[in-house]
């Protein structure tokens, strides 16, 4: 059967599990091992969905539409394998499907409490959809050690070792050793503090991760090693890279999959292929050029809410050796303000216009469209900056000032309008104004058909995708004769040809939108082609400058 890794986190939150855990899984893949990483979540929502990106970060979906935490990214990234519904899961969706049982009289009677029946739902949980040849499965529990949120998963995992075997089973605690300034000096008691937090719930750490800020001396290795009763070889610093794709390497020289594997009683582990980290870090550090894109947004003030767009345009300036250099700009400041508009932009070598919600900060974008189409600067919209750039083509060339978007309030011109229906491997999905809002946006990977000659068929190297979806409106099919006679073509529909999936202007250096997520089928490995051709788009403006 599979062996579990266990990573929980103390002291602080955002130390790194989400990176850790990535990590770790494509150490061992580079072994030779397979992996599936899977994430429990404390917060009682049932997914992150209906929760603002400035509290949570990005919201990824996943091919088979889970709207899932942003780590599951991280997880994607790293290892390749593509994750799915039962790969995240909540406190929420778990409190859900036992009261829904309850309710249907599932448990005979017996009374409901949170040792054995959460337990028993956050083990089935870990244990679902394993494949029969799986190797390894690393679950991050989120949160803190000692957060009351976290209390039952940590019970659940620390059963689950009694249940499949300790040989089957290690547990890595990720923790703090900060530098007191005023003292000189790294404090070790913090981390000491919370392993004995971990222990008096019935855990103890086989190996635990110590995130610094400088290098972790011998003597205070052996220090912690002592007090928290693990090898001093388990005690694997941790200190900020200078990117997140050189975290795999910096681990294994710290020697933690070793240690991981050792703590399994794995002695004959292949040593692991890191040759595509290693040219990942080359194509970083060695670049030929570098470009500067603009990212005219609405939660540019927490860069988490973006983090797979980030990734993605890094991966584009991977593909072409270059550096991207990100400039994250609100929308808000371009509304009415033409003289600030042309500061912020002209210096840009591209501009992209990424998905969000609501009114605020749309006009700003629309501005942002028009510069990049009239000044011939690329441009990528995605989701709502597709329909941006189709709400600007109408209003600025097609002649229709009303255009808008029903989004943001009844319009005499709906350009852009809530999707009432939309087929999907389930068959016919159906929707209607004021129903919920959690899970019933169109959510995961839908094909599209390309035209044959456009731009987007030649980057694609295809006529047919398959792309991540999310979101609840959708440019109106109604429009497309209006909108393509003034320059704007519909590259790219569903394969009934009602929804719109991609627009382009052939008359344009750089013009594309799509309603999907390209970004977030983007990996270091394989950069996603849209974005390898925007920064390609990017790199030829900066040397016309």
């Amino acid at each position: 059967m599979a062996r579990f890794i266990f990573v929980t986190g103390g002291v602080v939150s955002s130390l790194g599990k989400g990176l850790l855990s990535a990590s770790l899984g494509a150490l061992l893949q580079a072994r030779g091992f397979s992996v599936r990483i899977r994430k429990f979540d404390p917060y009682l929502n049932v997914d992150p969905g209906t929760m603002s990106p400035y509290q949570h970060g990005e919201v990824y979906v996943t091919d088979d539409g889970a709207e899932t935490d942003l780590d599951l990214g991280h997880y994607e990234r790293f290892t390749g394998v593509a994750a799915a519904q039962t790969d995240n899961v909540t406190t929420g969706r778990i409190y859900r499907d036992i009261i829904a049982r309850e309710r249907r009289g599932d448990y005979l009677g017996a009374t409901v409490q949170v040792i054995p029946h959460v337990t028993n739902a956050i083990k089935e949980f870990a244990l679902a959809n394993i494949e029969p040849d799986l190797d390894f499965v690393i679950c991050e529990v989120g949160g803190t050690v000692g957060d009351i949120e976290s209390l039952p998963f940590i019970e659940a995992i620390r059963q689950l070792r009694n249940d499949i075997g300790r040989t089957n089973t290690v547990f890595v605690h990720t923790t703090l050793v900060p530098w007191i300034a005023a003292a000189g000096e790294l404090k070790t008691k913090p981390t000491q503090h919370s392993v004995r937090e971990l222990t008096s719930l019935g855990i103890q750490p086989d190996v635990l991760l110590c995130r610094v800020d400088r290098e972790l001396p011998d003597s205070d290795r052996a220090k912690i090693a002592l007090f928290c009763n693990v090898a001093k070889s388990a005690v694997i610093p941790a200190l900020d890279a200078r990117s997140i794709y050189d975290v795999p390497l910096s681990y294994h020289a710290e020697g933690l999959d070793d240690e991981v594997l050792k703590a399994f009683g794995i002695e004959d582990a292949p040593r692991p292929d890191l040759g595509r980290w290693h040219d990942i870090m080359d194509r970083l550090d060695h670049t030929d050029g570098e470009v500067t894109i603009g990212v005219v947004g609405k939660y540019v003030g927490l860069p988490d809410a973006y983090k797979s767009l980030h990734e993605a345009l890094v991966h584009g300036g991977l593909a072409n050796r270059v550096k991207v250099n990100i400039r994250w700009l609100d929308a808000e400041m371009f509304e009415g303000d033409e003289g600030e508009l042309a500061a912020k932009l002209e210096p840009l070598n591209g501009i992209l216009v990424p998905g969000g919600f609501g009114e605020r900060g749309s006009e700003g974008k629309i501005a942002s469209v028009k510069f990049a189409r009239e000044r011939e600067v690329p441009f990528f919209g995605i989701c709502l900056g597709m329909q941006m750039a189709c709400i600007e083509g109408a209003r600025n060339l097609a002649g229709i000032a009303a255009a808008s978007t029903t989004e943001f309030g009844d319009t005499a011109e709906p350009v852009v309008g809530m999707i009432t229906e939309w087929m999907s491997e389930e068959g016919l999905q159906q929707r209607a104004a004021g129903g919920d809002l959690g899970g019933t946006m169109r959510l995961g990977a839908y094909p599209a058909t390309l035209t044959g000659n456009s731009h987007v068929a030649t980057l694609y190297g295809a006529t047919e995708i398959n792309e991540r979806h999310r979101h609840r409106y959708e440019v109106n099919v109604h429009y497309k004769d209006a909108l393509e006679s003034n320059g704007l073509l519909f590259t790219g529909m569903s394969p009934d040809g009602q929804l719109p999936e991609i627009v382009e202007r052939p008359d344009h250096p750089w013009f594309i939108g799509v309603q999907f997520h390209p970004e977030l089928k983007s990996r270091p490995f394989d950069p996603h082609p849209l974005f390898a051709g925007f920064i390609e788009a990017a790199l030829k403006q900066s040397r016309l400058v």
